[in-house]
């Protein structure tokens, strides 16, 4: 976690450094600075060697992003970032003697995602569509196994074990690449929404080898850029 952190400020640095020396020749506005909070819809996406890939039911989950905003020309921007981005998903649901039973997982992330957006100006108050997409690089941090009574709430729960060994239940590091879309008002004030496309394995090596399992994650985000 502590590598992802230091990449994370160290792109920020050297990005706002390129940024505000290429916007000096431009008429544009400089860096801007964001902030966004939201709703994940995540869930689990299996890849196995016969050619199906069965998903998870999702579960419902949060984001905090905060982001810069630096200009590469009138319509182009890079916004790299630092999120907590929540995850997970529900494994199963079924009766038993009458009683409903969910399997779920609820995991935590810390996430530097870097992002390319394309601007469409509306003529309205400096407000803007956008569209933008980049990868991202993210560490686990803390998660929950839950078996929960759907009819009374009644659960029990279980930490989950990141880790790369038997035992472990997902791997701490997940890779991908998110596409996001949305409109900017003169404002600052912003709403977006958001697909997360993770591409690595996160079952720990435990001698198995038949597929993957990878995070798929649908976010919806209120945000403030100044």
């Amino acid at each position: 976690m502590k590598k992802i952190a230091l990449l994370a400020v160290a792109f920020l640095a050297g990005t706002t450094a390129i940024a505000q020396t290429s916007t000096s020749t431009m008429s544009g506005t400089g860096p801007k600075w964001g902030l966004k909070v939201g709703v994940n819809i995540p869930k689990y996406s299996f890849h196995v060697d016969d050619g199906e890939n069965p998903e998870t039911g999702t579960i419902t989950n949060f984001h905090v992003t905060g982001y810069a905003d630096l200009p590469l020309g009138t319509h182009l921007a890079v916004q790299p970032g630092l999120s907590l981005q929540g995850k997970g998903g529900k494994f199963s649901e079924f009766e038993v003697a009458g009683t409903t039973i969910e399997n779920k997982q609820s995991t935590m992330w810390i996430e530097v995602p870097i992002n390319l957006v394309a601007k469409l100006p509306l003529g309205i108050g400096g407000s803007n569509l956008f569209v933008g997409a980049g990868p991202y690089a993210a560490y686990g941090i803390a998660g929950q196994n839950k078996i929960e009574n759907a009819d009374n709430g009644d659960e029990v729960s279980t930490d989950v074990k990141f880790g790369d060994s038997d035992g472990d239940d997902l791997k701490a590091l997940d890779l991908g690449f998110n596409f996001i879309g949305g409109i900017q008002l003169g404002s600052g004030v912003n709403v977006s929404a958001g697909y997360g496309l993770g591409i690595n394995d996160l079952r720990p090596d435990n001698g198995s080898s038949d597929g993957k399992q990878t995070n798929r994650v649908w976010s919806f985000s209120l945000g403030y850029a100044f």
